[in-house]
C-alpha cells in the first residue's frame, strides 16, 4: 500500500475531510488532495507532523511493503474521546465463526418465508376443480395454518440466530479498533471465501431471474385446469425462494467481514447513520408488512400479492436515500 492510500485510509478512518486535513496541517486543501491523489509526497517535516496526529509511525507511512493496520483516531484540538473499544483475535475468530452458523439458519428461515404461500396456493387451486372435495374454507383453513406455521418457525430461526450474535451488536453501531494482526486475519479469510462468495451470488441472481419462466409460461398456456397456473406460481415461488437462499447465506458470511474491517455498509460514516436507518426501516417494513395483509385478507389475491415484497425490498434503498438527504439538509 502506498503513501497516498494510507493518508486516505487514516484521514477517513479518523472522520475528517481534506479541508480539516489541511487544517490540522497548515496546508491547503489541494496540496492533501495532491498527497492523496499520489501526485507528490509531503516534505519530511510534514510526515513527521502526519505520524504524530494519525499515531503512527513515519516507517508506516513512507514504506509501501508494511502492511495496513489499525491505528487509533485521533481527537480534533480541544476535543476529548473516550478509548475505542478493541477487538481482540479471539473476539474476531468467534464472532466470524457465529455468522458462518447462523448464516445457514438466517438464509433457511427466508427460505421458509418465501415457500409459507404454497400450500395456501396448491389447495386453493385444487378446490375449484370438479370433484376435489375440498371446500374453498378448508382449503384457506389448512392453507393459512400451514403458512402461519411457517412464518412462525422462521421467526423463531430469527430470535434464535440474533440471540446468539447478540454479544456483537456492537460491530454494526459503535466505532471500534482491531488488536495487532486482527485485520490482516479477515482479510486473508475474506480472500478465501471470495470465490464461493461469487458463485453463489451469480448462482442466486441467476434462480431469480429464472424464475420469471413459469409466470410466463403461465400466461401464453391457454389450459382450463385452474391447477396448472396455480403449479407454475408455485414453481416461481421454489425457484425464487432457492435463489433467495443462496444470496443470504453468502451475504451474511460476507457482511462479518465487511463488519469487522469497517468497510462496506459498516464505515465509521455509515454507523453514524445508522440509529436513523434503523427507525426508517422498522417503520418502513410494519407498512410493508401491514399491506401485505390488508390486501390479501380483502381481496383474497395470495396468488399475487406476494409481490409486495420484491417491490418494497427495490424501493426501500431508493426511500432510504430520499429521508437521508432530506435530514442532511435539514
Amino acid at each position: 500500500m502506498i503513501f497516498a492510500d494510507k493518508l486516505i485510509r487514516l484521514r477517513k478512518k479518523s472522520g475528517w475531510s481534506q479541508e480539516e486535513l489541511a487544517e490540522q496541517m497548515g496546508v491547503s486543501r489541494q496540496s492533501i488532495s495532491k498527497w492523496e491523489g499520489a501526485q507528490s509526497i509531503p516534505d519530511l517535516e510534514k510526515i513527521i507532523k502526519l505520524a504524530k496526529l494519525f499515531s503512527v509511525s513515519t516507517d508506516y507511512l513512507l514504506l509501501d511493503e508494511l502492511g495496513d493496520e489499525q491505528t487509533e483516531a485521533p481527537a480534533l484540538p480541544g476535543e476529548e474521546r473516550p478509548a475505542l473499544r478493541r477487538v481482540s483475535m479471539e473476539e474476531a475468530n468467534a464472532f466470524l465463526e457465529i455468522k458462518a452458523e447462523t448464516a445457514g439458519w438466517i438464509a433457511f428461515g427466508v427460505f421458509l418465508c418465501i415457500l409459507s404461500p404454497i400450500c395456501l396456493l396448491l389447495l386453493a387451486g385444487l378446490s375449484e376443480m370438479p370433484g376435489s372435495g375440498i371446500s374453498g374454507g378448508l382449503a384457506a383453513a389448512i392453507g393459512l395454518t400451514v403458512l402461519l406455521v411457517m412464518v412462525a418457525a422462521a421467526v423463531a430461526i430469527f430470535v434464535y440466530s440474533g440471540g446468539k450474535t447478540s454479544a456483537f451488536e456492537y460491530l454494526d453501531s459503535q466505532i471500534f479498533e482491531t488488536e495487532y494482526g486482527v485485520s490482516g486475519m479477515v482479510k486473508e479469510r475474506r480472500e478465501q471465501y471470495r470465490e464461493r462468495y461469487m458463485r453463489n451470488n451469480i448462482i442466486g441472481v441467476c434462480l431469480c431471474i429464472l424464475a420469471a419462466i413459469p409466470l410466463f409460461s403461465s400466461a401464453a398456456l391457454e389450459v382450463d385446469n385452474p391447477l396448472l397456473p396455480v403449479g407454475l406460481l408455485c414453481a416461481t415461488l421454489v425457484t425464487v425462494a432457492f435463489g433467495v437462499r443462496l444470496l443470504v447465506r453468502s451475504g451474511t458470511v460476507w457482511g462479518g467481514f465487511e463488519r469487522l474491517l469497517e468497510e462496506g455498509e459498516y464505515t465509521r460514516e455509515e454507523k453514524k447513520k445508522q440509529p436513523l436507518i434503523s427507525k426508517i426501516s422498522q417503520v418502513y417494513w410494519t407498512l410493508a408488512l401491514a399491506g401485505y395483509l390488508a390486501y390479501s385478507f380483502i381481496t383474497n389475491g395470495w396468488d399475487r400479492s406476494w409481490i409486495v415484497w420484491p417491490v418494497a425490498a427495490v424501493l426501500f434503498p431508493a426511500v432510504s436515500a430520499l429521508i437521508l438527504l432530506f435530514a442532511k439538509k435539514k
